[in-house]
């Protein structure tokens, strides 16, 4: 029973109800976003086993199928940064260097472009998939991956040029 005295329909249910409809919405977001079907399929598990717990706190949430993509963008990023976190540690052992340049703006292809973003570091994926695929402002792409408006904005300029350095390579 809800603190009001009336009683609430059940989360859990309501998820169980969503779930064939909601699946292959949610797999489909993160399959256009990391590109590999196995890694989806993870992260659209770990989506929905956090869709669980998330509906055994109180209070519960109202799931959807925007709620669930919502999750599942975080596990993305949260799979990003753990990446590049294993990235890092590499770098830092092998004791490699990153150089920034100035930002690019030009037509892509967009099969070229997917398997470039795929080979960049898991900051640079993310902020660029908020920012560009998911069409988020600054300010929101700064508060889901938890930085400040100027750091995101720093971020972003480095992930630009890291892209373009990459498409670049590639179509030469």
């Amino acid at each position: 029973m809800h603190a009001s005295g009336k009683v609430r329909p059940d989360p859990g249910a309501a998820l169980l109800a969503l779930y064939d409809a909601a699946l292959p919405q949610v797999y489909g977001y993160l399959l256009a976003r990391c590109g590999r079907r196995a890694l989806a399929e993870d992260l659209t598990a770990e989506t929905f086993l956090a869709a669980v717990a998330a509906c055994r706190r109180e209070p519960p949430p109202t799931p959807s199928t925007g709620w669930l993509v919502g999750i599942a963008r975080h596990k993305l990023v949260d799979h990003w940064r753990a990446a590049e976190r294993e990235t890092r540690g590499l770098a830092a052992v092998a004791g490699s260097n990153i150089s920034v340049t100035d930002p690019w703006d030009a037509h892509l292809d967009a099969l070229l472009a997917q398997e470039v973003l795929a080979a960049q570091s898991g900051p640079h994926r993310a902020v660029l998939t908020l920012r560009y695929l998911d069409g988020l402002p600054v300010g929101e792409v700064a508060r889901v991956l938890g930085r400040t408006r100027h750091a995101t904005e720093a971020l972003l300029g480095r992930a630009r040029a890291a892209f373009r350095r990459t498409y670049e390579g590639r179509t030469r």
